[in-house]
């Protein structure tokens, strides 16, 4: 057979997300594409600010020679220093252009991360719900995922953390704010977590990386401030992009910022450096290097997503929905009114509603909906959850 018995495992799995989506280019094909309210991908309506296009008009019209070859596979210095000098300013952490490497997304970010840090067998511990490409990635390098489950709130259970670490765990993976809940851990839960890591190193001898997923981290609700994961543990590594905070996902830029106190830091960059290279990615996009040097501290207008959260909120609940409040992120993770919310999610497909079913986040029973989309798709999905609603009893 042409393909390995792993893949056509993980094909048949497949990613939930992804199948709706593709379910939605059929509907609006059949019906009309102001018919269908497709809230199940993750991919910004919002456009990049204007900051952007100044950038890159600028760079367009007083092109640089080289400016389109090959760099250091760490990336520019230059992008480097802009994205430490950025990390310092927001940590209080002293960060240098030596502790960042340009990454093609934070999916490039996390399997550099993964490739570097894992032998085989060795494990790494999510969160459910999580962002179910986190068990794929750990399987491309050879690791193996244990999934350790949360509170009613989202919140990790530290008790289960705590019983899942062994000598063979390598490192944890944290998503804040959370795909697919869009709650966002305080400061406390992450120094508890930080601590309990490093009582686990000392029991067993070993490096227990704590591995932050922040793709999201700049975009957050309420007034509320990011607590930077940095300061409670040293063996921290942060994969990131610009996907959501500049709108840029079809443009596969990120980076990895490593704790500048991390033991051995030296030769982690140096495996980084390597892996960014043999996986293939070689180096982030020459282009958006240069653009998003000098927008480190601008993001998307967080207000705008803020407004669509508090509508589709106050209306799920409203009808009777059981929602926890997303503080960050564009997405929301209510309660299937059926135990089977697969079945929940076909339901809703009949209203040319399409959400993604919670076991596609390791955590059947719920649902994903994403709020990242123009106001009319939130405002036309209405009446089929308000049916959905009535049928299953909500209100």
């Amino acid at each position: 057979m042409s393909v390995s018995d792993n893949v056509r495992a993980r094909m048949v799995e497949g990613s939930w997300i992804r199948r709706m989506f593709e379910e939605g280019a059929v509907l609006k094909q059949r019906f009309g594409e102001e018919n269908v309210f497709d809230l199940s991908l993750g991919n910004p309506v919002m456009e990049p600010p204007p900051q952007f296009g100044e950038e890159l008009k600028g760079l367009v019209e007083n092109a640089a020679p080289g400016m389109h070859r090959y760099m250091p596979n760490a990336g520019y210095s230059e992008t480097r220093a802009a994205v430490a000098a950025q990390l310092s300013l927001e940590t209080g952490i002293k960060f240098t252009w030596n502790d960042i490497v340009m990454t093609c997304g934070a999916a490039g970010a996390l399997n550099v991360v993964l490739k570097t840090i894992l032998n085989p067998g060795e494990e790494v511990i999510v969160f459910a719900p999580y962002f179910l490409e986190f068990d794929n990635y750990i399987d491309n390098h050879g690791g193996v995922t244990r999934v350790v489950p949360t509170d009613d709130r989202f919140m990790p259970r530290l008790d289960a953390l705590e019983a899942a670490v062994t000598a063979k765990t390598k490192g944890v993976i944290i998503n804040s704010p959370n795909n697919p809940t869009g709650v966002v851990y305080s400061a406390d839960l992450i120094r508890q977590l930080g601590a309990l890591l490093q009582k686990k190193e000392s029991q067993y001898g070993t490096q227990v990386f704590l591995i932050s997923d922040e793709a999201y981290r700049k975009i957050i609700y309420d007034g509320l401030k990011y607590p930077p994961v940095f300061h409670h543990h040293r063996h921290t590594i942060v994969a990131t992009s610009h996907s959501k905070d500049l709108a840029l996902p079809g443009e596969r830029i990120g980076y990895i910022a490593v704790h500048p106190e991390c033991s051995q830091r030296e030769e982690l960059m140096d495996g980084f450096i390597f892996c960014n290279r043999i996986l293939g990615f070689v180096n982030a996009p020459a282009l958006m290097q240069h653009v998003v040097r000098n927008l480190q501290n601008v993001t998307v207008s967080v207000d705008d997503y803020q407004k669509k959260r508090d509508f589709l909120y106050s209306h799920l609940v409203e009808m009777g929905y059981s929602v926890v409040k997303p503080q960050g992120a564009f997405y929301m993770f209510p309660k299937s009114p059926l135990e089977n919310e697969v079945a929940f999610v076909e339901e809703l497909r009949q209203w040319n509603v399409l959400t993604v079913p919670g076991r596609g986040f390791g955590s059947p029973g719920y649902f994903r909906v994403s709020y990242c989309v123009k106001d009319a798709t939130l405002e036309g999905s209405l009446a089929g959850f308000k049916k959905a609603a009535r049928k299953f009893n909500l209100c």
